[in-house]
């Protein structure tokens, strides 16, 4: 089961994938999943900076609970 809203995406569009056989489609998936992966990676670099410059832990459980990191 997926963890995130990234995850999902990507669960999703893999399931897609599996289900096409046009070319043309299957390369489309393919690489709005690798964007995804992209857009994830992102994600989780701006979390491990959050958590680097922010050393109140009230600030970070705030920023938890709002859904801006995880």
């Amino acid at each position: 089961m997926a963890e995130t809203t990234l995850d999902t995406i990507d669960e999703l569009l893999e399931g897609a994938f599996d289900d096409v056989s046009d070319p043309g489609v299957r390369y489309k998936l393919r690489s709005a999943r690798q964007l995804l992966q992209v857009v994830q990676q992102r994600h989780e670099t701006l979390d491990e900076a959050i958590d680097d410059a922010v050393s109140d832990e009230q600030i970070m459980s705030n920023l938890r609970d709002l859904g801006y990191i995880e």
